[in-house]
This record gives C-alpha cells, sequence and structure tokens, in this order.
C-alpha cells in the first residue's frame, strides 16, 4: 500500500504522512478486537483439547491478518477522513459478526445461522473491503488495477478454502479424518493470505507513518495484556469469597503481567519505532514492518493469550469450594498452556531485538529456557506453587534484562522523550497561531 505511483487522490481518499499518528476510529476498531480476544480465550477454555487450542491459533491468525490489513490501509491513509470512517464502520460490524460466529466456524450449531459460512463470509467481507479502497485509490492507472485484481484473488481462495472446511467435513463420518482435514483446510487457507500476501506486497507496500505503523502494533500489545487483566477477574466465580490463596494468585498473575508490560514497553518498543524511522530505504523498512512487526507479533499475542488462558482455568479452579487450600498440580496440558504462553512471548521480543537492531538478548532466551527446564517440577506442585515459578523466573529474567542493556535502555528512552517534547512544541506554536 502506498501513496505514490498514479494514485489519485479526492475528498473521499486522502494519503497519510510520515508524521500521522492512531486515529480514533482505529482505537474503536481496536475495541472490537477485546471482545474477539475475550471471546476466542473463553470459548477455548470451555473445551480445552490439542485440537480446539490449534483452532484457536488458526482463528487468532486470521484475526491478526484482518487487523494487519486495517492497519496497512490506516497507515497508507487518514482513516478519520473521506469514506475512510464507513469503511471503518463496516470492518467493525463485519469483525463483530466474525467474532460472533466463532463457535460455529468449525462446527455448525443448530438453530441458527450456519456458523462456518457467517464466518467466512463476514472474514471475506472485511478483506475485500480494505481493497475496495485501495481500488479507488489506483482507478487511474491500469498497472496498478490489474494488480489488484490479483490481490483480491487472495481472500477469495482464502474464503473459499474456509467455506469449504466449513461444509466438506461435515458431510462426512465424526472421526479423526474429519477433524483433519477441517484443520488442513483452515492451514491451507492461512498459508494462502499469508504466503501470497506478503510475497506480493513487497511490489505496493509502502509504510508511510513509521510511528503510526509501530504504534498501532504496541496498542494491540496492550490489548491483549489487557486480556489477561480481564482473565483474572474473571476467573473466580461471582460469589465466592475472595481467599487467601485467591489473592495471592492474583497478586502473582499481575506480577507477571507487570514483567511482561516492561520487557516490551520500558525500551523495546522505543528501540523498534526509531529503528523503523532509522530505515530510509524503501525495501530495508517494508521488512523491518513485516518481519518485526506483522510476523513477530503474532505470536508475542499469541503466548500473551495463552498465558491469559492459563490464568483464567488457574484462578477459577484455585477460587472452587472443592479445591484444597493452594490448588490441584497444575498438569502438563495446562502447565504447557501457562508457561509456554509466557516463553513464547519472551522469545518473541527476543527476535524482534535481533531483527530490528540485531542484538542477542540473553536473558530473554535464558529465561525461556529456563521455564522449560522447571516445567517438569513446577507442573507437579498446587497451582498457586506453580504460579509462584512462574513470577519468580519471569520477574528475574526481566529485571536482568533491564539491568544487563549497558546503557542503550537510558539512550533509546531519551532519544523518545527528546521526540515526544518536540512534537508537543510544535503543536503547542500551532495552535498559538491557529486557535
Amino acid at each position: 500500500m502506498g501513496n505514490g505511483g498514479g494514485a489519485r487522490w479526492s475528498r473521499s481518499v486522502r494519503p497519510g504522512a510520515p508524521g500521522s499518528r492512531t486515529t480514533r476510529l482505529e482505537l474503536f476498531y481496536d475495541l472490537v478486537f477485546v471482545f474477539a480476544f475475550l471471546s476466542v480465550t473463553t470459548l477455548t477454555a470451555s473445551e480445552l483439547t490439542p485440537a480446539n487450542l490449534y483452532r484457536f491459533v488458526l482463528v487468532l491468525a486470521l484475526l491478526w491478518w484482518s487487523w494487519t490489513g486495517f492497519a496497512r490501509m490506516g497507515n497508507a491513509l487518514r482513516a478519520d477522513q473521506g469514506v475512510l470512517p464507513l469503511v471503518g464502520f463496516v470492518t467493525v460490524a463485519a469483525t463483530f459478526l466474525l467474532v460472533l460466529s466463532v463457535p460455529g466456524a468449525f462446527v455448525d450449531r443448530p438453530g441458527g445461522l450456519p456458523g462456518p459460512l457467517v464466518f467466512a463470509g463476514s472474514y471475506f467481507v472485511i478483506r475485500m473491503a480494505q481493497l475496495a479502497v485501495l481500488g479507488w485509490t489506483d482507478r487511474a492507472d491500469p498497472v496498478r488495477r490489474r494488480r489488484l485484481l490479483i490481490r483480491a484473488l487472495v481472500p477469495v481462495v482464502a474464503t473459499v478454502l474456509l467455506v469449504v472446511a466449513g461444509t466438506v467435513p461435515s458431510r462426512l463420518p465424526e472421526g479423526r479424518f474429519a477433524v483433519g482435514l477441517q484443520l488442513t483446510l483452515w492451514t491451507l487457507a492461512l498459508l494462502v493470505e499469508y504466503g501470497v500476501g506478503v510475497t506480493l506486497a513487497r511490489r505496493w507496500w509502502v509504510v508511510v507513518s513509521a510511528g503510526h505503523w509501530a504504534e498501532r502494533h504496541a496498542l494491540m500489545v496492550l490489548v491483549a495484556l489487557g486480556e489477561s487483566i480481564i482473565a483474572l477477574g474473571l476467573g473466580p466465580k461471582r460469589g465466592l469469597p475472595l481467599t487467601g490463596p485467591v489473592a495471592v494468585a492474583a497478586l502473582l498473575g499481575i506480577l507477571i503481567v507487570a514483567a511482561l508490560w516492561w520487557a516490551y514497553f520500558d525500551t523495546l518498543a522505543f528501540a523498534m519505532e526509531q529503528a523503523l524511522h532509522h530505515a530510509r530505504d524503501r525495501v530495508a523498512r517494508l521488512r523491518l514492518a513485516r518481519d518485526v512487526y506483522t510476523f513477530l507479533h503474532l505470536p508475542m499475542i499469541t503466548g500473551t493469550i495463552l498465558y491469559a488462558l492459563g490464568l483464567k482455568d488457574l484462578l477459577a479452579e484455585v477460587a472452587a469450594r472443592e479445591t484444597p487450600t493452594w490448588g490441584w498440580p497444575l498438569g502438563d496440558f495446562w502447565g504447557g498452556v501457562l508457561f509456554g504462553g509466557v516463553a513464547l512471548y519472551l522469545l518473541s521480543l527476543a527476535g524482534c531485538w535481533w531483527l530490528a537492531l540485531r542484538e542477542t538478548h540473553w536473558p530473554l532466551l535464558v529465561t525461556a529456557a529456563a521455564l522449560a527446564a522447571a516445567g517438569p517440577f513446577a507442573f507437579r506442585i498446587p497451582e498457586v506453587g506453580a504460579l509462584g515459578v512462574l513470577a519468580a523466573l519471569t520477574a528475574a529474567g526481566i529485571a536482568w534484562e533491564t539491568r544487563s542493556e549497558d546503557g542503550r535502555r537510558r539512550r533509546v528512552r531519551r532519544l523518545a522523550l527528546e521526540e515526544q517534547l518536540a512534537a508537543e512544541a510544535e503543536q503547542s506554536r500551532w495552535r498559538q497561531r491557529h486557535l
């Protein structure tokens, strides 16, 4: 997506600018993803099996791709000007309907609309609404118009695969073959969107505003971390007394969320944005935007929501009257979800440091390895104790990461503060002249 190469601008569509930031409409769109993450987490927690866990990853990846399309559109164009708010409202409505249809996206439920078709149709509307805006801006350029038609084939093929996945397996005898076929078709739909879409994107996509791009992804990380806070609040059943173990588990959960927030927002978020600003070459900037943000932020958010998923179940069990004082042994499956989610988040952070700044951050890697090594022990002790092990290792690893930055943290944060002060001063001067 870009604002050059024959694009025709009018009052209906206005191009973005290098200094543009996130609009209120985009924040409104992100509210739907708060609901989306909560719904997908709650649905997965109701019957958590390996197949359902993989379905959770598939749905989350498609949701993420829908969101990145809107983020790309908001980066190239002003999302709150012209017809873009109308496109945003259509996208919000389609996303909301898509989330409502998630419970029946794989297995249709009787008594309502066909869930798989509603899900696939909503996804198609989201993607085509984004492409329709590009078609309007590229209507004067025959070459770009032809490329747009090729790009439109990608969501069409993905939607067809989703429709087939929702209809054909349901006509087969229930069993592993039907489930495997359905998951395979969904996986193919994802590969088409991510593989073909990213390959074609190299020809037309331009990151107009590095600040906007970084801010949009940072806000989604914040939304995912907020899901963990919501999981803490919704974990215990209503009406049950606040016991000591529940209070301890809640405080440990907050400590882990705070450590995860610190690991991303204290320095890394600023450093990645500065690296994106520094990448003047179009290809280098595209590689950073695609690999560091589009690709590596997906496992980061997935890890956060997996942690929220495990935390929700843990709090619910600890609060139950029939549970022993400090909870049942955590177990391998739920332990893998809880510890694995945090480890995936930390590994994603380490990947961001490497791809964006070519720095190997050993504390993050060592902490992820320590979580894997502690698993066989932690999964055999009561749940609150296992959460304490997770909190201790995570907090210690993030503290080590912060202390070992050797001056970089101070430099990065100083630059970020200077940029913020300069922007505020310029805004104040403009307001004094014009308002």
